[in-house]
Parts: C-alpha cells; structure tokens; sequence
C-alpha cells in the first residue's frame, strides 16, 4: 500500500511491471515541489476521471453540429457563462421580541 500522504493524489503512470505501477507524484516538500516515483499495485489505483465530463461534452457538441449542419442553421458550441438567479420577495413576518429575563441567585 502506498503511504498515507500519497492517498488520493493524481500522477502519471511512468512504468507498467508485472505486479505493480510506477507513477510520478508532486510533493510538496518545504518550499519546493518534486517529482516523487512510487511504485504502487494495481489494486490501490484508478483511472482518472477528470476528463469524463471534456469528453461528454465534445460528443454532445458533435450531434449539436450535425443537426445544425443538416438545419442549414449556425450554432455556437461555446459554453456560457450562468445567468443570475431570479429575484423573490420575501414574505412579511411578524417581529419576535426577546426580552432578558432577571438574574436569579440559585443558593
């Protein structure tokens, strides 16, 4: 099993043996950042998922183009900024007075 910092961490795969991988790590070390190889087994690691979503928006972007091509129609891919929220009123309530109440010595 890797060691406890090393948890969670995203690297590169550098080395593919029998029983385990190797993959680059950053490690913050005083002041510096260096590149760290472990080797890990294959049962401790996952692929990456951060390019799912990239990649389901290219192929969205894709069928978008083909209907707009099949359309005769121009369309933008680009994302978009979100729009602000809409506003509410909120409703009038009546105020609630709290009060202190006397000091009382309990000897």
């Amino acid at each position: 099993m890797p060691y406890k910092f090393y948890h969670g961490r995203t690297g590169k795969v550098f080395n593919v043996n029998p029983r385990a991988i190797g993959v680059i790590m950053n490690k913050l070390v005083g002041n510096r950042i260096i590149a760290k190889r472990i080797h890990v087994r294959v049962e401790h690691l996952r692929p990456s998922q951060c390019r799912a979503a990239f990649v389901a928006r290219i192929q969205t972007n894709d069928a978008k183009k083909t209907e707009a091509n099949k359309a005769g129609k121009p369309i933008s891919t680009k994302r978009q900024p979100g729009t602000p929220e809409a506003g509410f009123a909120v409703a009038k309530q009546t105020v609630q007075f709290q009060n202190p109440q006397a000091f009382r010595e309990c000897f």
